[in-house]
């Protein structure tokens, strides 16, 4: 743990539910993500810090111009956009006057055990839950945790909120609302991502705003598992991919010289091709003919808006 957490005591009943804050953010229409995610968004946030430092999920602060906080007690206060982890999906938040709220102590997510039973909040609302998975993600936007937590029943407000366990400490913040096949039809389920991500970059982010290291090569694509296939569903008319030709519909075989058996294969091939920049050789699909495109790809934060403190 870090210096931030590890002197931190334990939380329990009332005490937990005060570590955690509505978020309300605005975004500029000309913002990067306005047309993905919005210009008003909405969440929680964790306190982790005693002089207000406030951790949630990294879209809700993406590009914000304004973040404002909402206590336990109702209180409104302004915040600042200090960091937003691409890789793991954390943001951090400061805020910019007195809390009044403690903070919680992190867990340690890798002892959390299918079945265990947990509960997750957000700003006004518990949900009594288990842990039903932990397993990969791979999200459609370029993204990937080798293992995420997965919770049911589902939380209707999950952006942000807090999972926590039943020692009372942190083990992760949600980030989804997916849906899980079962015996009997689905079932609504949370993607949390797990707290013991945090502790190595947390000093970088608080101090830097940022984690030294190359950047991910990004593209611009949004793609899904799709009969044993990874399909383009979407090409971002702004990006790499765009530029280098990708179509939606493209059927993704190959990267260099390594073929792609799903959505986590393809984006761990991407990734290790080098830093962002690098050029990104492709082998597709297109109405049933192969051919290959080479993709200059880029570094995604420079497509974003970034925070200013007022």
């Amino acid at each position: 743990m870090t210096k931030r957490t590890e002197q931190q005591p334990t939380l329990t009943g009332k005490d937990v539910l005060r570590s955690i804050v509505g978020v309300e953010t605005s975004v500029p229409p000309d913002g990067f993500t306005a047309s993905i995610l919005g210009t008003e968004r909405s969440g929680s946030g964790v306190v982790i810090g005693e002089k207000g430092l406030v951790l949630t999920i990294g879209y809700l602060i993406t590009e914000a111009e304004q973040v404002s906080l909402t206590t336990a007690s109702g209180r409104v206060v302004e915040g600042h956009p200090l960091a937003y982890d691409q890789e793991t999906g954390f943001g951090l938040i400061q805020a910019l006057g007195p809390l009044d709220a403690p903070a919680i102590a992190f867990g340690d997510s890798a002892e959390v055990r299918t079945g265990d039973d947990v509960f997750f909040a957000s700003a006004g609302e518990v949900v009594e839950a288990q842990l039903a998975a932990k397993q990969e993600f791979a999200g459609y936007w370029e993204y990937l945790l080798d293992e995420a937590l997965f919770t049911a029943p589902a939380h209707p407000s999950w952006g942000g909120g807090a999972l926590i366990g039943a020692d009372g400490r942190l083990l992760g913040v949600g980030s989804l609302m997916l849906q899980a096949a079962t015996q009997e039809g689905t079932q609504d389920i949370n993607m949390v991502v797990p707290i013991n991500l945090l502790p190595p970059i947390l000093d970088e982010l608080v101090t830097r705003g940022r984690v030294d290291r190359p950047a991910r090569p990004w593209l611009g694509l949004y793609s899904t598992d799709n009969d044993g296939h990874v399909v383009a569903m979407n090409v971002d008319p702004r990006g790499p991919a765009a530029a280098a030709g990708m179509q939606a519909g493209d059927i993704i075989r190959d990267v260099r010289d390594r073929s792609i058996d799903d959505l986590g294969d393809f984006y761990r091939a991407v990734w290790a091709s080098g830093p962002a920049g690098t050029e990104i050789p492709l082998r597709i699909v297109r109405d049933g003919r192969e051919q290959w495109i080479r993709i200059k790809s880029a570094d995604r934060d420079d497509f974003l808006k970034k925070p200013v403190l007022q």
